[in-house]
């Protein structure tokens, strides 16, 4: 069965945020990569500036819930951050055939971001937004222990 997960997207004050939410909610911050983390061969050319960016965090509640967030920009492999684009869905399946599922249902008549992939982190990945205006983040970890 798939987990659902709240993906916040920032501009530029992600680490700020997730510091501040650690220290409301509690639990366990599992990740905090910058995109000056990110392997060269990937495509991306990241400024000094935007290297110091947050790609990924992942804070983990108590309960067992996940609030996972990154700071977006122009090439980041999405829109910029704007109000009301904010926040995404992400979803972790339990194989990779339930993320092409999703991933093809979600897509129809909708606008296909990053197709689903390989991605340097380990994951098989992909992101859309549906004809609803909705974004969705679709991830399968290989390794099951970090589908969380």
């Amino acid at each position: 069965m798939a987990k659902f997960h709240s993906y916040l997207n920032f501009n530029g004050d992600c680490e700020e945020a997730f510091t501040y939410y650690h220290s409301v909610f509690g639990g366990k911050v599992e990740f905090f990569g910058k995109f000056k983390d990110i392997p060269s061969g990937e495509g991306m050319e990241i400024s000094p500036e935007l290297g110091e960016r947050i790609m990924h965090v992942s804070l983990t509640l108590d309960n067992g819930q996940t609030i996972m967030g990154s700071d977006s920009f122009d090439g980041c492999g999405g829109e910029a951050y704007k109000q009301g684009n904010n926040i995404s869905v992400s979803i972790n399946t339990d194989s990779r055939e339930e993320a092409d599922r999703l991933f093809e249902g979600l897509s129809k008549d909708g606008s296909n971001i990053m197709p689903m992939d390989h991605a340097f982190w380990g994951d098989y990945f992909g992101a859309l937004t549906d004809r609803f205006g909705i974004s969705w983040m679709i991830s399968f970890a290989e390794d099951q222990s970090q589908n969380s």
